[in-house]
Order: C-alpha cells, then structure tokens, then sequence
C-alpha cells in the first residue's frame, strides 16, 4: 500500500492538502477557491474524480474558502463537526453534510481517516491522520502547542505536513501589533520553527521519509532559513516546503523509510 501527497497551498492564503492512493483521494480543508483547486491538481496530473471527500480541520476562512463550491460541484460529502459548520456560516446542502467524531475512523474505500483534537483558536479545531494499509500521512497544522494527540499521532506518520509558522526573533522584531503577537504564540495560535523541530528531533520515527513544513508565515518566517534548520536534524527524511504560493510536486509516500522521488521533478526552492 501506498499514498500519493501534495499541498495545494499552504498559508494564511489559503490551505488545501491533497491526499489518496491509485483509486480515490480526500482534500483535506479547501482554503483556496473551487478554480484555484482544480488548475493546481490539473498541473499536477490529479483528478478531481478521485477526490470522494472533503475533511475540514476548522472554522477560519484559509481552511474553507473553497468548501461550498467544491461540494456543490462535485457532490463531494463534507466531513465537519456541528461547531465548525455553525462558526464558519457554511451553507451546504444536507446531504453532503456528515459529521465526525474525534478518535473515530473513517473509511472513505481503501483510505482510513481519524481526526483528534488539538488547541487552536477556533470553535471545534482538528487534526487528522490518513492511512492506506500499514501507510499514514498526519496533516498537523494550525497548532497551538506540541500537545500529547499531536505526538502520539506524529509517531505514526510515514509522512506529515507540520506547521512551522512563525521564527522567534522576526514576530518579536516585527511589525505585528502585541496583541497579534501574543495570539500567534499564545497556546491557541500557531506553533513556531522551534516548537516543530523540537517535536521533529525528540519524536520523528525511523519510517518516517518525508516532512512538509506547513503554514509559514509571510511575515515571520523565512523558507529557507527553516528548510535549512530542519534540514540539519532530517536523519534521512526529506524536508520539503509547503508553499503559500504554488502547489508542491505530487509525493509517493510508500512506507519504505526512504525518500521517494517527486512524481514531477522540481526543485523546491522554486517554489518560494
């Protein structure tokens, strides 16, 4: 068994993480527009007739911007908790509208979907994890602190999109007002460089071959100062940056422990 990966974008911009195997795939958030998703899977080779879901971790904008018009479009089911449907006004039709609990796995065909919780700012936050076989994918993004769900889960992961939102000293030195500052650092905001290599050192299992650095900040963050820090520590994983302004290449996530070649070749500083 095996997985293919991509992040549509990944930013304050917009989130979109695409996620599946030969036969069917879930989205999950779509933080970008209905067009914007199908030109960047289009470019990738992906077909939005694989896709049999969409997964919403949260209220905010980035994360469901796309949500209504893909769904409608495709009839796409909308897996969302009732808070999350309520704070973030959605209007689906009902039928495309089912719940998820925490902890409970899903099967949409041969992939298996659990969400748990995690500490964000938003009404009913989530994270999830996407297995195929013995294969998982974690989707760790929008995180307050590194909290005891994200490790559990993170140890599972042959590969994880993880935030690395913001470095220290920038927001510190930067333009953001304090009260800014203090909900992106403040436990229910977003997790830093520091607090995700620290998880990536202290709990990065040995299968694990592939870590996407998610939702950096414009602002705050530099993609190639953090490429290179988590770099350093990568102990045979591939680090790859999750950009806010491109797709990335398509991933073959197989569950060797090795890195797999990009299904399009690309350099990933391109991408910045």
């Amino acid at each position: 068994m095996s997985l293919f990966v991509a992040s549509l974008n990944s930013g304050s911009n917009g989130n979109c993480y695409y996620v599946g195997n030969e036969h069917e795939a879930v989205l999950i958030d779509a933080g970008i527009s209905c067009r914007e998703t199908e030109t960047r899977m289009a470019r990738l080779g992906l077909s939005m007739r694989k896709v049999k879901a969409i997964f919403v971790s949260h209220e905010h904008s980035d994360h469901i911007r796309g949500v209504t018009v893909l769904a409608k479009k495709y009839k796409l089911p909308v897996y969302i908790t009732p808070l999350t449907m309520h704070h973030g006004g959605l209007r689906l039709d009902d039928n495309l509208v089912t719940t998820f609990f925490a902890d409970q796995p899903i099967h949409i065909g041969e992939l298996l979907i659990t969400a748990f919780s995690k500490l964000h700012d938003a009404a009913h936050p989530h994270s999830f994890t996407i297995a195929c076989g013995d294969v998982k994918v974690g989707v760790f993004t929008d995180l307050g602190v590194v909290c005891e769900n994200l490790i559990l889960h993170f140890q599972q992961c042959h590969a994880a999109f993880l935030e690395a939102n913001y470095d220290e000293g920038m927001l510190e030195s930067g333009n953001y007002p304090f009260h800014l500052k203090r909900r992106i650092r403040g436990g229910n905001g977003h997790l830093s460089n520091r607090q995700a290599l620290t998880l990536f050192i202290d709990y990065k299992p040995a299968h694990m071959s592939h870590l996407f650095l998610s939702h950096l900040s414009k602002d705050n963050n530099d993609p190639i100062l953090v490429h290179n820090l988590f770099n350093t520590h990568a102990r045979g994983a591939e680090i790859v940056i999750a950009s806010r302004y491109v797709e990335t290449p398509v991933y073959h996530i197989s569950g060797t422990g090795n890195p797999a070649n990009a299904a399009i070749a690309s350099l990933q500083f391109s991408l910045f």
